[in-house]
C-alpha cells in the first residue's frame, strides 16, 4: 500500500540531544521486559519488536542529561506504557470488549497507592506487574503533591482507552476540540510531563503548578507530542489497527478534506502550539514569579522543568524519524527546499498572528440558520426582571457614562437572556441572575474601553486584584468601593451568598476571579496586536465568557451538588466544556461585526479562524458553524451514551440531582441561543445607535498607576 501523506516540514526550535547512558538503558529495558513477561510468551511483543521500537533511544533523546539510573527507570515507564496500548489494542480493542476493558482498568488504579503503605494485590499480568515495580522504585522520592498529579495522569492515559474503544465501536470520529481535550489524556504527554519532573529532580510547586502559565505548558507541550506522533502514527493507526483517535483522522472528517491537506493542517496546529509554548515561557513565567513571590533556587527548577519539556519535544522528534513503529520511510529523500518548506520550518507564519490591523470594515454579520436541539423556555418573571435591572443598573452608577445609558440597556434585554438560562427559578432569583449578567457585561465592554484604549494594563491588574475584597467569604463588610465595577459586585454579592454553604461562596468567588482574570490574557494579546493560538482561544474564551459564573449560579445558590467524584469525572467535564462552547461559538457568530468592526477586538472565533487558515470570513464562518454543530452532537452524544455509564452505580436522589444538571445545561444552551436571536446588542442598526456617544470621561480607578484610565476612540 502507498504511503497515505507526504510528512510535512516540521519546526522544530530545539536541538535535539543524546544521552551518553543509551546501551545501558536498552540492556536493562530488554531484561526488565523479558522478566516482567513483556516480550516472549506475551503474545503481544517478541524481543525483536521491543528491539525494533527502541524505547531506550526515545528516552535517552527525551531525557539527554539525566544519569544512567534514572534513564534506566524513565526507560522502564515507556516500555510499560506502550505495552499497555499495544495490550489493550490486542485483547479489548479489536474485540470491541467494552464490559472487560472498564473492568481490567479499574483493577490496574489499584496499583497507584498513595501513602506511605505501597502494599498491592498480586499482579495478574504483565502490566499491572510492570506498574507495581515501577511505582515502588519512582514514588518514594517524590511529594505528595507529585504523586497526586502523576496518578491522575496515569488513571487518565489508562481510563480514557474507553473513550476510544467506545468510538471504534460506534465508528465515532471526534470533533476537534473534543479530540485535542481527550488525546491530552488518552495520549500520555502529561504523563510523560510527570517524568520529567522526576528525570530534571525539580517539582512544579504546588501553588504554581495550576496557574495559568503551567497549565498551558503542559497543555502545550502535550497538544505538539500528540499532533507529531499523529502525523507520524495515522499509517499504522488508521490503515493497519482501525484507530479513529488520530488528529489527521479528525481533520479529514471534520473539514472534508484530503489527507495531505488534513496532514498540513496539523502539521500547522502543531507548529501553533510550540509557538503557544515559546510565547508562555518568555512572556508570562517572569511576571508568574514576581507575583508569587518565587525565590531564585524554586525559579530555576521551574525553569529546568520548563527545558526539559524542550528536550523531550525535540528528542520524540528525533525518535519518531527513527523507530519501525512509525511512518518514517520516505524522510531522508526530500526534495530540496522551497519557500513554503522554510516558512514551515522557521515558523514564519507565526508573523501573520501579530499584523492584524483592527478596527476592519466587515459589514452587517452574517447569521446561518444554525441549529439547535433543545427547547427555550422563559421564566414568568421576565417583564419584572426587565424593570428591576434598570433601577438597579442606575443605582449602581452604571447608566451614567460613555458606555451605557438606558436606551443600550434596554436594547441588550439582558433579563431575556437569564429568563432563558433559568426558566425556573422565583422572581429574586431571576434578578439576582440578571444583576449578575449585567455586571459582567459591563465589565467585559469596560475592561477594553478604559484600560484597553489606554494601553494601562497594570491599571487593569490592581482592578482585578481589588475585586476579591468585594466577596468575602466570611459575611464580613466589604471595604468601600472606588469605582461602579465596585459598587456594583459588592451590591450583588451580598444579595446573593446568604443561603450559600461555604464551599459554594469558595465556588462563586473562584468563578468570577477566573472570568476577570482572562480579560487580563485578553488585553495581553490586544496590546501586542496578537490574534491568540486556535486551541489557548477556545479554552480562555470558556474563561472570559463567565461559562462557568452563569451555569453554575443557580446550583451553588441552592447547594444542589453532584458528589465530587462525579463533578469531576470525564464526562460531566466535557458536557461543561461543550455547552460553553455552543454558547461561546454562537456569540462569535453574532458579535463578529461588534467586535472586528467597532471595537478593534482579536478574541473572536471566526477572526482566529480565518487568520490559521488563511481564508475569507464565508468559508471561517463555515467552519465556525459547523464546529458549532459538531459540539451539540457531542453534548447529545454524552449524554446519551457517556452518562448511562457514569450513572449506573448512582443512587435515585444523586441520579435525580444528575439529571437537574443535564437539563439546566439545556436550558442554558437554548437561552444564549434564544437571547442572541432576539436581543438589539449585535444587529448592524444597533450597532451604530450604540455607538454614536460623545466622547467624556469614564469613571475608572484612581491610584498610582491608573492615571491613563480613560475611553477614546
Amino acid at each position: 500500500m502507498s504511503q497515505p501523506f507526504e510528512l510535512p516540514d516540521f519546526y522544530m526550535p530545539y536541538p535535539a540531544r543524546l544521552n551518553p547512558h543509551l546501551e545501558e538503558a536498552r540492556a536493562h529495558s530488554r531484561q526488565w521486559a523479558r522478566e516482567l513477561g513483556m516480550s516472549e510468551g506475551s503474545g503481544i511483543w517478541e524481543e525483536a519488536d521491543l528491539d525494533a521500537h527502541d524505547y531506550a533511544l526515545l528516552c535517552s533523546y527525551t531525557h539527554p542529561d539525566c544519569d544512567a539510573v534514572e534513564l534506566c527507570l524513565v526507560t522502564d515507564w515507556y516500555v510499560w506504557v506502550f505495552f499497555f496500548d499495544d495490550h489493550f489494542l490486542e485483547v479489548f480493542k479489536r474485540s470491541g470488549d467494552l464490559a472487560g476493558g472498564k473492568a481490567y482498568l479499574d483493577r490496574i488504579a489499584r496499583f497507584m497507592p498513595m501513602g506511605d503503605d505501597l502494599t498491592m494485590p498480586e499482579p495478574t499480568n504483565p502490566v499491572e506487574a510492570g506498574l507495581a515495580d515501577l511505582w515502588v522504585r519512582t514514588v518514594p522520592s517524590r511529594s505528595a503533591d507529585w504523586r497526586a498529579r502523576f496518578a491522575e495522569s496515569t488513571r487518565n492515559l489508562l481510563n480514557e482507552s474507553l473513550w476510544e474503544l467506545a468510538n471504534i465501536n460506534r465508528g465515532r470520529v471526534a470533533n476537534p476540540v473534543e479530540y485535542i481535550e481527550m488525546r491530552r489524556k488518552v495520549g500520555g504527554a502529561p504523563w510523560s510531563a510527570g517524568l520529567v519532573e522526576h528525570a530534571v529532580g525539580a517539582e512544579v510547586p504546588a501553588r504554581l503548578a495550576g496557574t495559568r502559565p503551567l497549565r498551558v505548558l503542559k497543555d502545550a507541550f502535550a497538544d505538539g507530542v500528540h499532533l507529531r506522533n499523529d502525523l507520524f502514527s495515522y499509517e499504522r493507526e488508521v490503515g493497519d489497527e482501525g484507530e479513529l483517535s488520530n488528529g489527521v483522522l479528525v481533520l479529514e472528517r471534520f473539514l472534508g478534506c484530503g489527507t495531505q491537506e488534513a496532514a498540513d493542517a496539523v502539521n500547522d496546529l502543531l507548529t501553533s502550539r510550540l509557538q503557544q509554548f515559546e510565547h508562555t515561557a518568555l512572556g508570562e513565567l517572569g511576571p508568574l514569579f514576581v507575583e508569587y513571590g518565587v525565590d531564585p533556587l524554586t525559579a530555576a527548577g521551574v525553569l529546568a522543568y520548563v527545558k526539559g519539556l524542550q528536550d523531550w519535544q525535540s528528542g520524540g522528534h528525533e525518535w519518531h524519524l527513527r523507530s519501525s513503529r512509525y511512518m518514517n520511510k520516505r524522510v531522508a529523500a526530500r526534495k530540496p527546499l522551497g519557500m513554503p518548506s522554510i516558512v514551515n520550518l522557521l515558523g514564519a507564519k507565526r508573523l501573520r498572528n501579530f499584523t492584524y490591523v483592527p478596527y476592519q470594515r466587515v459589514g452587517p454579520s452574517r447569521i446561518p440558520d444554525l441549529p439547535m436541539p433543545f427547547q427555550v423556555r422563559l421564566s414568568p418573571h421576565l417583564d419584572a426582571a426587565r424593570r428591576n435591572i434598570v433601577a438597579w443598573c442606575g443605582e449602581m452608577g452604571m447608566l451614567d457614562s460613555t458606555l451605557w445609558d438606558e436606551r443600550r440597556l434596554v436594547d441588550f434585554d439582558l433579563p431575556l437572556c437569564t429568563a432563558g438560562l433559568h426558566p425556573d427559578g422565583s422572581a429574586e432569583e431571576l434578578d439576582l441572575a440578571s444583576y449578575w449578567m449585567a455586571w459582567g457585561t459591563y465589565a467585559d465592554d469596560y475592561f477594553p474601553a478604559v484600560f484597553g484604549r489606554s494601553r494601562n494594563l497594570a491599571a487593569a491588574r490592581i482592578a482585578v486584584e481589588r475585586f476579591s475584597a468585594f466577596m468575602p467569604l466570611d459575611g464580613s463588610p466589604a471595604p468601600p468601593p472606588a469605582n461602579v465595577l465596585e459598587r456594583g459586585l459588592a451590591d450583588v454579592w451580598a444579595r446573593t451568598v446568604g443561603p450559600m454553604p461555604p464551599e459554594g461562596r469558595r465556588e462563586l468567588r473562584e468563578a468570577v476571579e477566573t472570568m476577570c482574570l482572562a480579560w487580563l490574557w485578553e488585553l495581553g494579546n490586544q496590546f501586542a496586536h496578537r490574534i491568540p493560538d486556535p486551541v489557548d482561544f477556545i479554552e480562555m474564551r470558556r474563561q472570559a465568557a463567565g461559562s462557568e459564573l452563569t451555569m453554575g449560579f443557580s446550583r451553588l445558590r441552592h447547594g444542589r451538588r453532584l458528589p465530587r467524584e462525579l463533578r469531576e469525572s470525564g464526562p460531566i467535564r466535557s458536557l461543561e466544556n461543550t455547552a460553553a462552547d455552543c454558547g461561546t461559538l454562537i456569540n462569535d457568530v453574532f458579535s463578529y461585526q461588534k467586535e472586528i468592526e467597532f471595537e478593534g477586538d482579536l478574541h473572536n472565533g471566526i477572526l482566529v479562524v480565518r487568520h490559521f487558515f488563511d481564508c475569507d470570513y464565508p468559508t471561517a464562518l463555515g467552519i465556525v458553524t459547523d464546529l458549532l454543530d459538531s459540539r451539540l452532537g457531542q453534548f447529545q452524544h454524552i449524554v446519551e451514551n457517556e452518562l448511562p455509564v457514569v450513572c449506573a452505580d448512582l443512587d435515585a436522589e444523586t441520579r435525580q440531582d444528575l439529571d437537574a444538571f443535564v437539563d439546566g445545561l439545556r436550558n442554558w444552551v437554548a437561552g444564549v441561543f434564544h437571547w442572541h436571536h432576539n436581543c438589539s446588542r449585535f444587529d448592524e442598526d444597533s450597532l451604530l445607535r450604540h455607538h454614536r456617544v460623545p466622547e467624556r470621561r469614564l469613571g475608572g480607578p484612581t491610584g498610582l498607576g491608573t492615571s491613563a484610565a480613560y475611553a477614546g476612540r
